[in-house]
């Protein structure tokens, strides 16, 4: 806790140096191995404490952002007039601000997390909440397969966290229209969403459903019910994810419109709904 005239402290960083005794072909040596951070990071709006989750702290303002819309608080990013990061001993607080008009269902939402890497489902007032309805996505977007397949490449080769770390998730947002790549991390997989969620809103990325409908969701991790629900508040029609879906996810997936494509590889990926959103064949190009 900060004492009263004492210099508040800096952001943690995202990755840290720590020793480490290596037992590699039979022997013990010393040496140092980069790993990546996570601290408690507390969510309010208008200095009311609303939720605590733990993150790498990286693009906060983009997590903040991310998390009040792919959570339902806000509609827009420009309906959160201000957010400052004020660091203290314990974790970092994202302070936000908005308008009367959410206060009402700020009450509704309000639910206490404090779960291990963001865990997107700890703590939840109601088991209703966690399977909750989620909207309909309508979008028209069509993508090649083999422009998604690059783009999960291209993806890989952004994570400069997980390079150095080797513990890091990602989410990605792809334009097909200009190939435009958005790449975020973090420890927690739910995060990494937020934060590119709240990335491509702050930047006022052009669109339907909130510009999420623009383009495809990319993710380095499975694909569980919380990622659906908030991918389909976003508006993105396509999730392509490096590891398996949930039963569940999938459920709600095809009632919610969007394509799910998983398990990508460099060969390609499997398409488990909706896939006339995914062009497969030749790609031809018109001067």
């Amino acid at each position: 806790m900060n004492h009263p005239g004492s210099t508040p402290p800096a952001l943690p960083e995202s990755i840290v140096r720590v020793p480490v005794l290596g037992f590699r072909h039979g022997t013990i040596s010393a040496g140092e191995r980069t790993v990546p951070e996570e601290v408690a990071v507390a969510l309010s709006y208008n200095r009311v404490g609303y939720a605590v989750m733990m993150a790498t702290p990286k693009d906060l303002v983009d997590f903040a952002i991310g998390f009040s819309l792919s959570e339902g608080i806000v509609d827009e990013a420009s309906d959160i007039t201000g957010c400052e990061l004020i660091a203290a001993d314990e974790g970092v607080e994202c302070r936000m601000q908005f308008g009367p008009l959410f206060a009402e269902r700020l009450t509704r939402r309000r639910r206490h997390l404090a779960g291990a890497l963001g865990c997107g489902l700890c703590g939840l007032e109601s088991l209703t909440e966690a399977t909750r309805s989620v909207p309909q996505v309508d979008s028209v977007l069509s993508v090649s397969a083999s422009a998604l397949a690059q783009a999960m490449r291209d993806m890989a080769a952004a994570q400069i966290l997980n390079r150095q770390t080797h513990g890091m998730h990602a989410a990605g947002f792809f334009n097909p229209k200009d190939h435009a790549l958005v790449v975020r991390e973090d420890v927690g997989r739910h995060n990494a969403l937020d934060k590119i969620i709240g990335a491509v809103a702050r930047s006022g990325y052009s669109g339907t459903d909130r510009g999420g409908g623009s383009g495809a969701i990319l993710l380095t991790s499975r694909v569980s019910i919380e990622l659906i629900q908030k991918t389909a508040l976003f508006g993105s029609p396509i999730i392509v994810a490096v590891s398996v879906p949930t039963a569940h996810a999938l459920r709600v997936a095809e009632n919610a419109g969007i394509t799910v494509a998983a398990v990508a590889r460099d060969d390609g990926f499997e398409i488990f709904t909706h896939p006339s959103r995914i062009r497969v064949g030749v790609e031809t190009h018109v001067a």
